[in-house]
């Protein structure tokens, strides 16, 4: 995955450590890392500070309410590795969950989007870019 990702993250220690991470949280969250990193990359391109329209940050457009749901309140974190990739990958699960492992589904919930096909479409093609 490294050599994949050289172009969006030039420095080896810092694509290392988002690699890591992210394998640790997806796993964590009993989601696929090539999911994820599907999903990371249509959500953000990799862009550990983006920040959308509607006010979802880091790189998986995690929506600042989620702080209050799942967390502490500070929504600052959002821009933080780890807080970001873990939020993301456990309100994927949860809506995995809603959906009873209807991935499509899941995934248009996590856009907004629910029902509709260009975003769960988007992800699923970029996610054999990410398969081992």
């Amino acid at each position: 995955m490294s050599e994949r990702l050289k172009k969006q993250k030039p420095d080896f220690d810092v694509r290392k450590e988002f690699l890591q991470t992210l394998w640790y949280e997806s796993r964590r969250a009993g989601l696929e890392p090539a999911l994820v990193l599907a999903l990371v990359q249509v959500e953000s391109n990799f862009r550990k500070h983006a920040v959308s329209s509607a006010g979802a940050r880091g790189y998986m457009q995690v929506m600042p309410f989620w702080m209050r749901v799942l967390g502490n309140g500070d929504t600052g974190r959002l821009f933080h590795l780890q807080t970001n990739l873990r939020f993301g990958c456990v309100i994927l699960r949860h809506y995995l969950d809603l959906e009873r492992g209807d991935l499509f589904m899941a995934l248009g919930r996590y856009n907004g989007s629910r029902g509709q096909a260009p975003y769960p479409s988007a992800v699923l093609a970029t996610k054999s870019r990410w398969l081992p």
